[in-house]
């Protein structure tokens, strides 16, 4: 069993997007207080029933379901990493999935995965619909019911209606002050605090790295996508390829303006390089065309484009994650959010915080991360991708 020093708290992802965003919206308040108040009973009743740790069995766990009912791309990518340790610890069991379309997606057709079920983005607007999918998981008796993110009050919810024999969350000090689950020392990576929950809950042995953000891609998948990009680009075996989203949310977006400098210094200290602008979904590329540009709405063809790349650049966004996990080198630049919660990590993977720097100093800092990731990759191209991480991301610099 995992064992770890004490801590003051289990780290909330609500709490961590209200520290990033420093607001909440007046809407999200009132929902929450309102399922709060209608389910309170039952909450609290499942929170006092949450496996300890050590708790979970070698043996004896066929049906998982895992929640994550949200619908953010990159909260979805971020699952990644407890489906590979489910199917480690459990190589037997099949996996059913409470997710977002964007799970369907990525992880359907994965071979442990049975079902992914899909909750619709506005729940009060599809309720029938929305109770069939609650009335098929609760109908699952379950062996094992997970719900990965701490703080969401959906999960919690679905965990609680679920009929499982065995419970795994984040419990509240409210609900369970005695759980031993309070005097751990929690990673603050978010992908890497669901595997701790499994992990520490778990009875047997377990590894002690984190497994990378990964979504299967097939070698077919990655074959089609690459005759696609030599012909994009016309390129040869020895032109370096770099790509790069420039969309994003928020304060995490960065002007037009902005990686237009970026680029043009950028490639000034890489000239071989192909760019290639990844648009995103609304159609309209924030650089006015002026690198070879590729659309699609499949996250899977997206991701099998960017695996052949030799490596990708962007914000903290749900694209930089799809990126890491299609296995290229992937470098995420962050303005306002915390990189040792969101950094991409394993392999060459690297996280530049640019508070502080001017799109000149992202750009050279970048360039020095390619022409490191790009060497790299041309001389383990032909290895197989390891399928572990190290803990954290490291600093590029």
């Amino acid at each position: 069993m995992v064992t770890s020093p004490p801590t003051s708290s289990i780290p909330s992802e609500a709490t961590d997007r209200l520290t990033d965003s420093s607001r909440t919206s007046h809407w999200d308040r009132w929902r929450r207080s309102l399922v709060t108040s209608a389910f309170r009973r039952t909450l609290r009743d499942a929170g006092g029933r949450l496996c300890e740790p050590g708790g979970l069995p070698v043996y004896g766990v066929h049906r998982v379901l895992v929640c994550r009912p949200n619908h953010r791309l990159g909260n979805a990518l971020l699952l990644s990493p407890l489906i590979q340790e489910v199917e480690a610890l459990y190589p037997g069991a099949e996996i059913d999935i409470v997710g977002s379309d964007a799970a369907v997606s990525l992880f359907a057709d994965r071979f442990h995965v049975r079902r992914v079920f899909a909750l619709p983005r506005r729940v009060a607007r599809h309720v029938l619909f929305s109770a069939k999918i609650l009335r098929n998981v609760r109908s699952g008796r379950y062996d094992l019911a997970i719900d990965a993110c701490n703080g969401s009050q959906s999960g919690q919810l679905i965990l609680a209606l679920t009929r499982a024999k065995y419970k795994l969350g984040f419990p509240d000090e409210a609900t369970s002050p005695a759980s031993r689950w309070h005097s751990l020392a929690w990673p603050k990576h978010l992908a890497h605090r669901s595997v701790f929950l499994l992990r520490t809950a778990y009875a047997g042995r377990t590894d002690d790295r984190y497994p990378n953000l990964g979504i299967g891609l097939s070698a077919r998948e990655k074959e089609e996508a690459a005759k696609v990009l030599r012909t994009l680009c016309r390129k040869s075996s020895f032109t370096p390829v770099l790509g790069i989203f420039t969309n994003a949310t928020g304060a995490k977006r960065y002007s037009e303006a902005w990686w237009i400098q970026f680029l043009h210094v950028f490639q000034e200290q890489c000239p071989d390089v192909q760019v290639v602008d990844l648009v995103a979904a609304h159609g309209c590329s924030h650089l006015g065309e002026r690198f070879v540009p590729f659309y699609t709405r499949n996250l899977r063809r997206m991701a099998a484009m960017i695996a052949g790349m030799d490596g990708f650049i962007s914000a903290d966004c749900g694209v930089m994650h799809l990126a890491s996990a299609s296995g290229a080198p992937t470098l995420g630049l962050f303005s306002s959010t915390d990189p040792a919660k969101y950094a991409p990590y394993g392999g060459m993977n690297d996280a530049l915080d640019t508070r502080g720097m001017d799109a000149t100093g992202a750009a050279l800092a970048s360039a020095r991360w390619f022409n490191r990731a790009r060497m790299a990759r041309r001389s383990t191209q032909h290895h197989a991708p390891s399928k572990t991480g190290p803990k954290a991301g490291r600093s590029a610099t």
